[in-house]
């Protein structure tokens, strides 16, 4: 499938979670087996290219799609955690969003000094999280200099916001607007 037939498994939901938002729900598209499986080895390709040394997912969709990427290559993932979740003394980074401000933290014993780390998520809209994923794995002592999503909403500028901050970012496909 080429990345426009994954593009049309992608359900849009206007006005969630407030009116005017073009949600862009990937439930749809990891339910279709052949999407899915075409989405990874797109990703997969794309991410054999980066040389990194392990996969991170930022929770909880990025977890999908980093997982399976890590396991294709047969490299370990780092799962990006929402606060509290880990069971290990955590790093975290507190950092803002459009509707407030949230934290992300990690287990810095996954992370070898200078270790590559390919960060991964389903959508990259205003690119708070994802550059707040990279600051947090960067102070681990990872070199993340990449980063792929299966969407951009370009009009948002995350993805260039994650460039101005060093990571080379790809996306499978982008939707226009918000």
């Amino acid at each position: 499938m080429s990345p426009a037939d994954i593009k049309a498994l992608i359900r849009t939901v206007p006005d969630f979670p407030a009116a005017g938002i073009q949600f862009r729900d990937i439930t749809t598209l990891i339910a279709h087996g052949k999407g899915f499986a075409a989405t990874i080895d797109h990703l997969v390709e794309r991410a054999a290219k980066t040389r990194s040394d392990a996969v991170a997912g930022i929770e909880a969709r990025g977890f999908i799609f980093g997982a399976a990427i890590a396991a294709r290559l047969g490299l370990g993932f780092i799962p990006v955690r929402k606060a509290g979740k880990l069971p290990v003394e955590a790093i975290g980074i507190d950092y803002s969003l459009e509707y407030g401000s949230a934290r992300i933290e990690i287990d810095p014993g996954a992370i070898g000094q200078g270790d590559r780390v390919l960060l991964v998520d389903d959508l990259i809209a205003t690119g708070g999280t994802a550059i707040a994923g990279a600051e947090l794995l960067r102070q681990a002592g990872a070199v993340v200099d990449h980063a792929l999503f299966v969407i951009d909403l370009p009009d948002l500028g995350g993805a260039d916001a994650l460039r101005a901050a060093g990571v080379s970012t790809e996306a499978l496909v982008g939707f226009p607007g918000h």
